[in-house]
């Protein structure tokens, strides 16, 4: 005899019926058998049945907390039915059963993070509105779960495209919402903090910048916060810049990981957090091999050692100053030649001002210069005349060069106002606004070093303090505020910000100021080599090996 068909109609019916029958019960403990007859229905009904079961299950699932186990399990199972409806329906109820079973939020959470792959939009769409439930009715479990995703090194390596998808979740639905889910605020702030400073062990350079940009936006590290707080900030950069490693010159990752995130403190560090660590890794491991790093990450190094100067202590300069006056020696020559480079000169002249402005005995033995403070260190006995003589002779040569350069400069700048007169095409005037815009911020570059050399005449100089001094690179309409890197989307993993850098997704890297210092090199043609150019580091990946560019 032939099988009769299959009657979903009836399946479909028998469900309302156990549904109703639930519905106008006033205790519904006593229908025990109709909830458990809707979980068993739904293992084999059709698509209409499943969909039926789905609402069913989380709308009554409080009332019978024997069968809890057997509920969840069934809509988890329906998350993973081949028919769209179902899974959709499924992941709605979810939230549901943790409004009165909060046992059940951490693993309901778990699954919907899974369930972040989804392709469809719709699926999508309905998994982001149920974490954001589940978020606001537990944040402080809902994101440890989340956070388990992104995970650490001493945890086993997730799905990386999950990781990938409960990152992007976080950054684009989390974070904008910060003041709305993150109650009470100073403890959910601390909590999220934490979450963050132990994901931070292998994450990329985008995920980095995400991250930190997220906790300077906090309350607890907000302009008010005091300075211990901001000095936590700094701590979590350090440990990203490796600064407890050995340094290896052909280690190209370390020293943009390095540069970065020495850029990335300095705002910090104007807030008053220290910037000790940076300095001695810098004077130990990097001033000394200097000539031995590559040409593009050179001025990258003195820019951000200029910026990061004058938050320096008084110890902290002391100690510095013999290689930045070593340094300073080999580039400011004794004799005139062909080829300077004006923009280093720029940055180690202001970085010996602001650290001789700090302990100005200390360049007795240094230059030659008779500085009495009336402490031993004055070394005043010793004759140091040579090293006077030299210093001298070398500023001398400089300040000659440096003219010359600005009188090349100026001239050029009268040449490019007759050329963009007989300009004729747009395209004529841009290159011609472009050589102007080059030559201005050389001038800026030259005029700086002059004003710079000038105190340092006499036996007896004066060092200038930071703020009459704006570096060229930064903007002459807010001399005074640390030049940050923009960022957006997220150190040793990979994304883009917003200076174009474009790497991956979600340890380790920093935005700059690339472009004007292109327009310098051209500008000074030749004689100021370096400049800003792209950067990208191969994170170390701690752990586990996810190694990515930084940026």
């Amino acid at each position: 005899m032939a099988e009769a068909p299959y009657d979903s109609s009836a399946e479909v019916d028998k469900l309302y019926d156990l549904g109703e029958r639930l519905a106008e019960a006033k205790d519904k403990s006593q229908h025990a058998g109709d909830y458990l007859n809707i979980i068993k229905a739904a293992k084999e009904g059709s698509v209409k049945v499943k969909q039926l079961a789905a609402q069913l299950i989380p709308k009554f699932f409080k009332y019978f907390p024997s069968f809890s186990q057997q509920a969840l399990d069934r809509l988890i199972d329906f998350c993973e039915d081949d028919v769209l409806g179902v899974r959709v329906q499924a992941i709605r109820g979810l939230p549901l059963l943790c409004k009165e079973n909060p046992e059940n939020l951490s693993k309901i959470v778990d699954v919907l993070a899974q369930l972040l792959l989804a392709g469809e939009n719709v699926e999508r769409d309905a998994v982001h509105k149920a974490l954001m439930s589940l978020l606001q009715q537990d944040i402080k479990t809902s994101l440890t779960v989340l956070f388990k995703f992104i995970g650490n090194a001493d945890e086993p390596s997730n799905d990386e495209i999950i990781r990938e998808k409960v990152l992007f979740f976080i950054r684009d639905k989390v974070f904008p919402l910060k003041s709305e889910l993150l109650k009470p605020q100073e403890q959910m702030e601390r909590h999220i903090t934490d979450l963050i400073k132990k994901s931070l062990q292998d994450v990329t350079g985008a995920e980095f910048i995400m991250f930190m940009n997220f906790l300077r936006s906090l309350s607890l590290f907000g302009r008010n916060a005091p300075v211990e707080r901001v000095q936590e900030l700094v701590e979590i950069i350090e440990e990203q810049a490796d600064l407890d490693a050995a340094f290896i010159v052909s280690d190209g990752d370390h020293i943009d990981r390095l540069i970065s995130c020495l850029h990335m403190a300095l705002p910090l560090f104007m807030r008053g957090a220290s910037s000790s660590r940076f300095l001695i890794y810098l004077n130990k491991h990097i001033l000394p091999v200097f000539d031995k790093l590559p040409e593009k990450r050179k001025v990258d190094l003195l820019k951000n050692l200029a910026e990061c100067a004058p938050c320096a202590t008084p110890q902290d300069s002391r100690q510095l100053l013999p290689p930045v006056v070593q340094l300073l020696r080999k580039h400011m020559v004794r004799r005139k030649v062909d080829e300077i480079n004006f923009i280093y000169i720029e940055c180690l002249l202001y970085v010996f001002h602001s650290l001789a402005h700090k302990t100005p005995n200390a360049t007795n033995s240094l230059c030659g210069y008779k500085i009495v403070t009336g402490q031993p260190s004055d070394r005043l006995g010793e004759d140091f005349s040579e090293y006077y003589k030299d210093f001298s002779e070398r500023l001398r040569t400089t300040e000659d060069l440096t003219k010359a350069m600005v009188k090349k400069l100026t001239q050029g700048m009268s040449e490019h106002n007759k050329a963009m007169t007989a300009a004729k095409t747009d395209e004529e005037k841009d290159i011609i606004k472009t050589k102007k815009q080059n030559s201005t911020i050389a001038l800026r570059t030259c005029n700086n070093i002059l004003s710079m050399i000038q105190p340092l005449h006499s036996t007896l100089p004066s060092f200038i303090g930071a703020e009459k001094i704006n570096l060229s690179w930064k903007d002459a309409r807010n001399p005074s505020a640390p030049s940050t890197a923009p960022v957006s989307g997220s150190t040793k993993r990979a994304a883009a910000n917003s200076n174009d850098h474009s790497t991956r997704t979600l340890k380790r890297g920093r935005g700059g100021r690339g472009v004007r210092h292109q327009l310098v090199g051209k500008a000074l043609e030749g004689l100021y080599r370096g400049g800003r150019a792209a950067r990208g580091w191969g994170g170390r990946g701690r752990g586990r090996g996810r190694g990515r560019a930084f940026w």
